[in-house]
């Protein structure tokens, strides 16, 4: 662990920047959001209430350009216009623009799929990629072009996709974003990554501002250009502040951070799969539907899902600041409740099935 003075000198400076341009974020966001929400509903970008959705009345799905302003100009105001903040800002363009067309028009998996590919892409060019990472044990591993130019769009692609997954309930993909963007901020300042760690703080602050009107019952929906937005900003936090570390637990701390959606995303594919279902198919066996399914209102839904991110990212906190021991322990706690609570999920989810009482 790096000294504990140093790390407290790396919060203390960079954290301030970091607290005011989270702050002016979710300012800007929470400002925006309405004005945004009156275009699409003159634009006719409204989510329609259907049987595998849970809304009941329509609800206009724009948002993401409210949290669009509010991510670019912060940070344009806080960072400097290196070539890394170049690829972010272009990609975030590109990610916002496509997700936008989604939602106002709708388009089909492949042409999503070529957005995220081309947003991924921006980061690439202008010199964001993961050319080396660190392991436990085995120490800092180079990568050649050939591999960490593909790893990483592939990682990019990935976490805009966890995002886009979850973003199935008032307020779920907002919060989770709030939790793991704050978390990245922190780590990724503690790392000597002050402009990572800035860019994760503006973002944790759209979200949250966002989160004000779009937590049960929500006015508006992030729509795709929201979910998709958030995923490939959280990828290039990772990349750019948290992965290219010496410290041998960067590795691992995203993987921690992202683990709840993560997880809902690999059981949905291998769901999909087992059924013979088309993996861009949606449908409700995501974790926040399985919730609801049995019994949850979408609060209480919503709230059990926050909580176990936020036990995943203090996992991640700890293996960075705190003493073994408290790792440790921590660790068993983490596993319990998860087998815990996938454990309940799957006997609630047959019970329910089989029409016998949940509560």
């Amino acid at each position: 662990m790096d000294d504990a003075g140093a790390i407290l000198e790396f919060l203390f400076r960079d954290g301030v920047a970091a607290l005011v341009a989270f702050l002016m974020a979710a300012l800007i966001v929470f400002a925006v959001t309405p004005t945004v929400g009156n275009i699409a509903r003159r634009m006719g970008a409204m989510d329609e209430p259907n049987a595998r959705k849970i809304h009941e009345d329509p609800v206009p799905r724009l948002g993401g350009l409210a949290i669009y302003f509010g991510f670019i100009i912060p940070a344009l105001l806080f960072l400097p216009l290196t070539n890394e903040l170049k690829g972010v800002v272009v990609g975030a363009s590109v990610i916002t623009l496509f997700g936008a067309v989604d939602d106002f028009r709708g388009t089909t998996p492949l042409v999503k799929f070529g957005g995220q590919f081309l947003a991924a892409g921006c980061l690439v060019w202008y010199g964001v990629h993961i050319d080396y990472f660190t392991l436990p044990f085995l120490g800092t591993i180079e990568l050649s072009a050939a591999v960490a130019i593909p790893l990483t769009m592939l990682w990019v692609v990935t976490l805009i996709n966890i995002v886009n997954f979850i973003d199935g309930m008032d307020g779920l993909a907002a919060g989770v974003c709030t939790i793991a963007a704050g978390t990245f901020a922190i780590i990724a300042i503690s790392l000597g990554r002050p402009e990572a760690g800035v860019l994760a703080a503006i973002l944790a602050g759209t979200t949250l501002g966002f989160l004000r009107h779009n937590f049960f019952p929500a006015s508006i929906f992030m729509g795709d250009s929201g979910s998709m937005l958030l995923g490939f900003v959280l990828a290039a936090v990772t990349v750019h502040g948290v992965l290219k570390s010496v410290a041998a637990v960067t590795l691992i701390i995203p993987l921690l951070i992202m683990g709840v959606p993560m997880f809902d995303l690999s059981l949905t594919i291998m769901r999909r799969m087992k059924n013979r279902q088309s993996i861009f198919q949606p449908d409700r066996g995501h974790l926040h539907h399985r919730l609801f399914n049995i019994g949850f209102s979408q609060r209480k839904a919503v709230l059990v899902l926050y909580a176990w991110c936020t036990l995943m990212s203090s996992l991640a906190l700890s293996m960075r600041f705190a003493p073994g021991f408290v790792t440790v322990i921590l660790t068993g706690v983490v596993i319990g409740i998860s087998l815990y609570l996938g454990y309940l999920l799957d006997i609630l989810q047959v019970r329910s099935r089989r029409g016998i009482d949940t509560r």
